[in-house]
């Protein structure tokens, strides 16, 4: 396939491209920073900026699949601009015609107990508030839309540097957890279940979630 990632030399955005471009995949990376990327065989990088709707869908034409590593963390309004850049991007795919868009999501709205989201419980961190209280818009924006074909991926609580293992499982809107009561995936096995889904096209119009 040829899959543009955007956001594509960040933390998971990496991860996504290595195993993107290990399957064999043509990547066009959409970058702020394109000289962040090492060459490759089969991997362009491309300068873009996401706010820019216009040009990000001049890049976007003629792709067979989106993955949005789009993240905001180092803004100063987080979550403003997160929302404001997916939106663009939203905009950008739907306008390019692009048949399927995959988004790396967060944890932050998977549920602990029924009806309970960790995004709204008492003790979830303040450092991480901006960032999950955009992707918890992102994915209201995503389910209230009808134009655009999407999957959107949860990580586990913790999304950690990690090998490749290809043994986790996959649920759908609650928190997963192993036997000790953790929430725990790495960069490369997240980037294992996108990739999957990408390919196989399992969870259409759905949010689903990973973690061991």
């Amino acid at each position: 396939m040829n899959i543009a990632i955007i956001g594509a030399s960040g933390f998971i955005g990496s991860a996504l491209t290595t195993e993107a471009l290990s399957r064999g995949h043509q990547v066009k990376a959409l970058v702020s920073r394109p000289e962040r990327l090492e060459l490759a065989e089969g991997l362009t990088a491309h300068k873009v900026d996401v706010l820019d709707t216009a040009s990000l869908t001049l890049a976007l034409a003629g792709v067979d699949l989106v993955l949005s590593a789009f993240s905001g963390h180092k803004e100063s309004d987080v979550a403003s601009y997160y929302i404001q850049g997916f939106q663009s991007i939203l905009a950008a795919t739907t306008e390019a015609k692009v048949p399927r868009l995959l988004v790396v999501g967060g944890a932050a709205s998977l549920e602990y107990a029924p009806g309970q989201m960790l995004l709204t419980s008492p003790d979830f961190p303040a450092a991480y508030l901006g960032t999950a209280q955009g992707a918890y818009q992102a994915l209201q924006l995503l389910k209230a839309q009808h134009q655009q074909n999407w999957s959107y991926l949860s990580p586990a609580a913790e999304i950690f540097p990690g090998e490749k293992t290809g043994r986790f499982r996959l649920g759908l809107d609650q928190l997963l957890t192993d036997v000790d009561g953790k929430s725990r995936i790495s960069t490369a096995d997240y980037a294992v279940a996108m990739l999957d889904e990408a390919e196989q096209n399992l969870h259409p119009k759905q949010r689903f979630c990973v973690a061991y």
